[in-house]
């Protein structure tokens, strides 16, 4: 293969990898955009969130009692696929309460909690899939 054969080679792949990183970038400010302010039904709700650790897929079980869409208390049931997923899952269920309790719904931005950082992952899945549920409509 010479220079040019090689260049036009290039050229799509080039092409790919420029609209890919738009796309990703799209893909990054539309999930940054603030959360709406919703109004949520008070009581009790439940979600599984799943989420990719090294050893595999993971999951928690997450419980949010809601009052005027406030977290008054919140649950974690662990569900761990090996001991390192079993210490990282049990921290952040120790962890998470000083976090969310007293907080509105909409604000919570669980990131890292005790150290475990996949588990949050798996935190916002269920938290997105409870805020759906309990939204007034």
């Amino acid at each position: 293969m010479n220079r040019t054969t090689m260049a036009r080679a290039a050229a799509p792949l080039g092409a790919a990898a420029a609209l890919l990183s738009t796309l990703t970038a799209c893909s990054t400010a539309a999930e940054a955009e603030a959360p709406v302010d919703a109004s949520y039904r008070d009581g009790s709700f439940q979600a599984n969130g799943t989420y990719q650790s090294p050893n595999g897929s993971e999951n928690i079980i997450v419980v949010l009692e809601l009052a005027n869409d406030i977290v008054t208390d919140v649950e974690i049931t662990i569900n761990p696929n090996n001991p390192t997923t079993a210490n990282y899952q049990g921290q952040f269920a120790d962890g998470i309460g000083d976090l969310v309790i007293g907080q509105d719904i909409d604000t919570l931005d669980v990131t890292v909690v005790a150290g475990s950082s996949l588990t949050s992952n798996g935190f916002r899945e269920a938290l997105n899939a409870i805020k759906a549920d309990a939204v007034e409509g």
